[in-house]
């Protein structure tokens, strides 16, 4: 197994939509997945898509773990409402496809490895089901909400050229992970002084 170099955003390969992968048996997948697994542990990721790492192929690995989210919780990095489901186990998921359950959508802090150092606040869909293969071509299905179905959909954007910003709605707050706790404290503070009045 390799720590393999991060492509980070303005790179062409984060911009163009990944290839299907024929054959997810194959040794070179079972490979790179496994490669992809100790880069993501590397970089303290929730998650890592194939073109991250400069392989336009379909292949996402996701994991949200209970203490992972727990702590993003006390950061302010999750919202109330993502406090369900929060869990996956680590996932790898191949030629993936996602289905919305619901079209209500859900506002979270997000961050990116290839986008390093920043935080956006995203709109994503709150419920979802998604759909793909592991490398034995066993089918992976589940449904997910909260924190669980914005890593799927994180992950499974970067497949398709896009990155997080492209879908922010209000650039004011891609910030800093440095000054996300000043954005925070100046809201709860105009929160407060809202209820008040």
């Amino acid at each position: 197994m390799a720590i393999l170099k991060i492509a980070r955003m303005g790179h062409p390969i984060l911009a163009r939509k990944a290839n299907p992968v024929a054959d997810p048996t194959t040794p070179e997948i079972k490979r790179l997945v496994a490669d992809m697994i100790e880069t993501m542990i590397d970089a303290d990721g929730a998650g890592l898509a194939a073109p991250q790492v400069h392989v336009p192929l379909q292949v996402v690995i996701f994991q949200a773990p209970s203490d992972r989210t727990a702590a993003d919780r006390a950061e302010g990095n999750l919202s109330e409402e993502e406090h369900y489901d929060h869990t996956a186990p680590l996932t790898v998921l191949i030629n993936p496809v996602i289905e919305i359950l619901d079209p209500a959508v859900e506002e979270g802090w997000e961050g990116c490895l290839s986008v390093p150092g920043l935080r956006g606040l995203v709109g994503r869909a709150s419920h979802i089901r998604y759909s793909g293969v592991d490398t034995t071509g066993r089918k992976v299905q589940r449904v997910a909400r909260g924190f669980h179905a914005r890593v799927v959909q994180h992950e499974c954007d970067h497949l398709e050229g896009v990155l997080y910003p492209s879908r922010m709605q209000d650039l004011s707050k891609l910030l800093f992970e440095s000054e996300v706790h000043h954005w925070l404290a100046k809201n709860d503070a105009h929160a407060e002084a809202a209820d008040q009045t």
